[in-house]
């Protein structure tokens, strides 16, 4: 995996900053759909450009399937962010993260599991 790019490193930054803003105010238990939507709207109040629920297309041997993913959010049209609110992170949830980031172009992506009791370690940061 490669270094955080000088563009994203400041906004994975900023996107930790405010996932932790909404992790302290609300704390664990919710459903996944409350704390995408309170993120995002954390983000927006932080002035950063967020797309929400963005669809990815994917192509096999010239067959577009479009729909076929479908991700939380992207900031800044450059960080790819996964919010979860799951008893733990398996590896399954970090190369879905990374098939989404090969498929929607993308280098960084964060997933966030927000039903921890510390954000920290519910943090994944994933690079291409």
């Amino acid at each position: 995996m490669a270094l955080l790019t000088p563009l994203s490193a400041p906004v994975t930054e900023r996107v930790i900053g405010a996932a932790i803003k909404v992790h302290k105010a609300l704390g664990p238990g919710l459903l996944e759909s409350a704390y995408q939507g309170c993120l995002a709207h954390e983000l927006t109040l932080g002035g950063l450009t967020v797309d929400r629920e963005r669809e990815i297309p994917f192509s096999y041997k010239g067959l577009l399937l479009q729909p076929a993913y479908r991700v939380d959010l992207v900031v800044e049209h450059q960080v790819l962010i996964e919010v979860m609110a799951v008893e733990r992170i398996h590896p399954i949830h970090e190369a879905q993260l990374l098939t989404y980031l090969k498929v929607g172009g993308f280098r960084t992506g964060l997933l966030i599991n927000f039903n921890v009791p510390v954000l920290k370690d519910g943090l994944r940061r994933i690079l291409l």
